[in-house]
């Protein structure tokens, strides 16, 4: 007979997540200046990663992840979200990444299933 779970264990960790959303993006753009021809594969990697290591966490989640890449060139970025569901068990993260030449906003949604 399965155990169930705890709270603890289907608990979103705001903290775990942003930590992922960091190692993805560390991973496929660190180092590298922007390039308009790689962008689209970028935000792409920068998605699957984080995605693959979300689930990884075995958590009875849905996951949704958004990723904008920007070039550093003076222009202003507005983004804004707004949810309608459960404080107690979902939850989100946004994670602004920057190197020389770009910017990265990834938002990771946790839906508890």
């Amino acid at each position: 007979m399965d155990d169930p779970v705890t709270a603890e264990e289907a608990a979103f960790v705001a903290d775990d997540v942003s930590n992922i959303i960091k190692e993805s993006i560390d991973s496929v753009l660190q180092n590298q200046p922007y390039s308009e021809n790689k962008v689209s594969q970028w935000t792409s990697s920068c998605l699957e990663n984080c995605i693959k290591k979300l689930t990884g966490l075995n958590k009875p989640f849905k996951y949704v992840v958004t990723c904008v890449i920007m070039q550093k060139n003076g222009a202003g970025l507005h983004t804004a979200a707004s949810c309608w569901w459960d404080a107690t068990t979902d939850g989100s993260r946004t994670v602004r990444w920057e190197n020389k030449t770009m910017y990265c906003i990834c938002t990771v949604f946790g839906l508890a299933v």
